[in-house]
């Protein structure tokens, strides 16, 4: 879940709710909140929330009971945190390995840190 200031709204909340996936804060077969009571919580547009929740949807994270809820299927957080350590690799690896190379960090360094 990358911090990036000028992603959509959308994105963020999407990013939050995948990391909850990925903590277990929903596990597999859980109800997520309603697309009004996520806006709410977060004090967000719903057609906002419902556009994160589309993105899960669209993605095969999520099933929708119609009139009950959208529940976290099978194999989501695995297939979530897979696709977050892909992201990480080639994304933010690079920029993080350069900035150590800059600073004369070796990789064993961070071992010492706490």
């Amino acid at each position: 879940m990358t911090a990036h200031p000028n992603r959509p709204v959308y994105l963020k909340l999407r990013d939050q709710i995948a990391a909850a996936i990925i903590d277990g804060v929903y596990p597999e077969g859980a109800m997520l909140p309603s697309v009004r009571a996520l806006a709410a919580e977060q004090g967000a547009n719903p057609l906002t929330v419902a556009k994160a929740y589309q993105q899960f949807q669209n993605d095969g994270l999520v099933e929708v009971q119609r009139g009950v809820g959208m529940y976290v299927v099978r194999g989501a957080a695995e297939r979530l945190r897979a696709a977050e350590r892909e992201a990480f690799l080639r994304e933010e690896w690079p920029e993080i390995r350069s900035r150590m190379a800059r600073l004369g960090l070796d990789p064993a360094d961070l071992a010492l840190v706490s």
